[in-house]
């Protein structure tokens, strides 16, 4: 489910058992999938959640109210694609046969969790493929249409050409060989508009097309008019689809200039004029090419995108006027470290390209680690300056398992952001048929710099201000991880490291490193006579023992810290599934006066429940509330239920992602007693915020 880490599954939930439901969505929710669940009450209330945004049904085979039947029913009648996963206690034929006949997708056993999970994923997987297949589709159909009103319109003579006949040509290609309208050349073969001496080699070239081989950037002959008359053309080739058969596109252009003059123009054309590598748009000429020929023929190639680290603090030793001087520096090191074999292109500002043809694997890894090695120990020389620049590589191992030209580029591009990540100077090559072992080595290369910043202090903390909507005094912020980058001044989003710490047991140091360093600015504002509160995210790992309650307690003792000052925010769906153990955690750390509240809070089946349950000191709506609030009634509605509901339990309400005026105008009327967003300020290294 990597792909869909950001995504958010729309859920709709028929069982009579509200635990049973909610056991469902926590289960969902640890496994990492982001759920948006509803659960109707009654028959009336299916055809409106149905009608809505929804992506998947879970119904219990015996629901009474409302039934499996009624929500079948109420899928039909919608006309949407939208799958019914039916929970059973047992299968046998019978059940088999009749979820068959009522059109359910698939079976997922009560209680048996890794089984609803692998039906789920597989069922969301399917259906996300079909969206996409029916938007691409619709995609494919406007842009043919596109296209061929381009062709028309186009001066340029275009034909497409399979199995050596026409079947498409524009106006200009006509009028270029004398014809009137395509249904004079319909079905010609192109050998007929060849000049006869040059027939021979051309049949060559067309039986190479036919076998799957990457055509000619360019190929000049002499073409032959309707009336017999000769002259000099070149042909541009590039392999396309037309009514969706393969095909090819041909370029044919009059020839009116001198040949050489012609050819210096066109290697120009196709060269970056600060490096003498290929131009962005020729290599990936080349590229489409290539990764055509992999998905046909099952040829392997390599690509390579390569970044020099640091690039902005390369550019401020040198100067803005030197850029081009380093660029080429740059680049005539990259070709030293290159094959005869391998196309290398400049491919962004500050970003190279390499295809590495026929490579497999191995050859690509070897190629990536020259490539690297050659800008490790060397010193360029611009102008008066000299300097050393390493390089982060991101490469593809380009086959069939993975031969689109948009996945190619997008694996890539993420080996480079990944090697960045962890401190550059590294190559990290995707390789469709070893990707577990590239795994492994991305998620190691995480796990020691994870460990490094535990134990040498390489967290940092950033602050959002939390604003009193009622005036109350004092200054509150949320304290917000980041992992500090190679680089002075990066830093790496949690997103990007947290689920590897999760996966190695390694959330339960950075609970107790947050919660310490808090601690500790806590302190430092109390001596320049600052107020402040500071919220922490505390996760599950820490809920296991008692382990970092009593690190709080020695720490605020240490530091000569007041607990009310430090507020400890656990998210919803994790205190539901550790209830008793996140029961004993508020009560540890309540004594020595800090508070604990809930985030993410609204997006379970019974929110208001587990805040009885819990009693939590103040509560954070989830985002999905916030966004678009001032033209979303319905929003608008839980909101005040929200804060209504909180302030009969004595809970304090915190509304996040606030991101607009009207927004604000709204939450002003609404009851809740603190916002927070981007429209009131970003979060930064600083606590500079005027709460006055």
């Amino acid at each position: 489910m990597r792909a869909k880490q950001d995504s958010v599954l729309r859920l709709l939930i028929v069982d009579d058992s509200v635990e049973a439901a909610e056991a469902i969505l926590s289960g969902l929710r640890n496994a990492g999938i982001n759920v948006r669940v509803s659960r109707p009450e009654n028959d009336d209330a299916l055809p409106a959640l149905v009608g809505g945004a929804l992506d998947l049904v879970i119904a219990a085979k015996d629901a009474k109210h409302p039934t499996m039947a009624a929500a079948m029913q109420a899928i039909d009648a919608s006309g949407k694609d939208i799958p019914l996963l039916m929970v059973v206690d047992t299968v046998d034929d019978t059940t088999l046969l009749q979820a068959s006949e009522r059109g359910v997708r698939g079976l997922i056993l009560r209680g048996r969790m890794p089984h609803v999970l692998a039906t789920v994923r597989a069922e969301w997987e399917d259906l996300e493929a079909r969206r996409a297949q029916r938007l691409l589709e619709a995609q494919v159909r406007e842009t043919e249409r596109r296209c061929d009103a381009l062709i028309d319109s186009s001066r340029d003579p275009i034909a497409y050409v399979h199995e050596g006949m026409h079947i498409r040509a524009n106006q200009a290609y006509l009028e270029m060989f004398g014809f009137d309208s395509f249904d004079d050349i319909e079905g010609m073969s192109l050998l007929d508009l060849v000049a006869p001496s040059h027939v021979a080699n051309f049949k060559t070239l067309l039986k190479g097309l036919s076998k799957g081989e990457a055509p000619p950037p360019r190929y000049e002959l002499e073409a032959l008019d309707q009336e017999g008359n000769r002259f000099p053309a070149t042909m541009e080739f590039t392999s396309a689809f037309y009514e969706g058969e393969p095909c090819i596109q041909i370029v044919f252009r009059r020839q009116e200039t001198d040949p050489e003059l012609a050819r210096e123009v066109e290697e120009l054309r196709q060269r970056d004029q600060a490096t003498g590598l290929l131009n962005r748009p020729t290599f990936l000429q080349q590229l489409e090419s290539s990764v055509a020929g992999a998905a046909h023929s099952g040829a392997h190639h390599g690509l390579l995108l390569i970044e020099p680290d640091h690039f902005v603090k390369l550019m401020q030793e040198i100067g803005l006027d030197a850029s081009d001087d380093l660029i080429a520096g740059l680049a005539t090191r990259l070709r030293s470290a290159l094959g005869p074999d391998d196309i290398a292109a400049r491919f962004g500002e500050h970003q190279f390209a390499v295809l590495s043809k026929n490579s497999d694997h191995v050859g690509t890894v070897a190629l990536a680690e020259r490539v690297r090695a050659a800008f490790e120990g060397h010193v360029f020389e611009v102008g008066e300056r000299s300097l050393s620049a390493t390089v982060s590589i991101g490469g593809v191992q380009i086959g069939e398992k993975i031969a689109s030209v948009t996945q190619v580029l997008a694996k890539a591009s993420q080996g480079v952001q990944s090697s960045v990540g962890v401190g550059g100077n590294r190559a990290e090559i995707f390789d469709p048929g070893a990707v577990d072992r590239a795994e492994e080595e991305r998620v190691r290369a995480w796990v020691d710099r994870i460990r490094a910043a535990v134990d040498g202090d390489g967290f940092v903390l950033h602050y959002q201000p939390i604003i009193s909507l009622h005036g109350e005094p004092g200054e509150t912020y949320e304290a917000l991880l980041r992992l500090r980058g190679a680089q002075e001044g990066e830093l790496v989003p949690p997103q990007m490291f947290l689920p590897v710490a999760e996966e190695h047991g390694l959330l339960w140091e950075i609970d107790r490193w947050v919660a310490g360093r808090a601690i500790q600015v806590i302190a430092e504002r109390a001596r320049q006579r600052k107020d402040t509160t500071l919220l922490v995210k505390i996760t599950q790992a820490s809920l296991g023992d008692d382990t970092l309650a009593k690190f709080i307690g020695e720490q605020l003792a240490l530091n000569k810290v007041q607990g009310d000052r430090l507020v400890l925010q656990l998210p919803e769906s994790k205190v539901f599934t550790h209830l008793k153990q996140a029961q004993a955690f508020r009560a540890a750390v309540k004594q020595f006066g800090c508070r604990v509240g809930l985030e993410q809070f609204g997006t379970g089946l019974n929110s208001f429940q587990l805040m009885q349950h819990f009693e939590p000191a103040l509560v954070k709506i989830d985002r999905a509330f916030i966004q678009e609030l001032a033209q979303n009634p319905d929003n608008q509605a839980k909101i005040k239920e929200f804060s209504a509901r909180a302030a009969e339990q004595g809970a304090q309400t915190i509304a996040e992602f606030v991101q607009d005026a009207g927004s604000m105008t709204f939450l002003f009327t609404s009851g809740v007693d603190y916002v927070q967003g981007h429209f009131l300020a970003a979060a930064g290294p600083d606590m500079d915020y005027d709460f006055q």
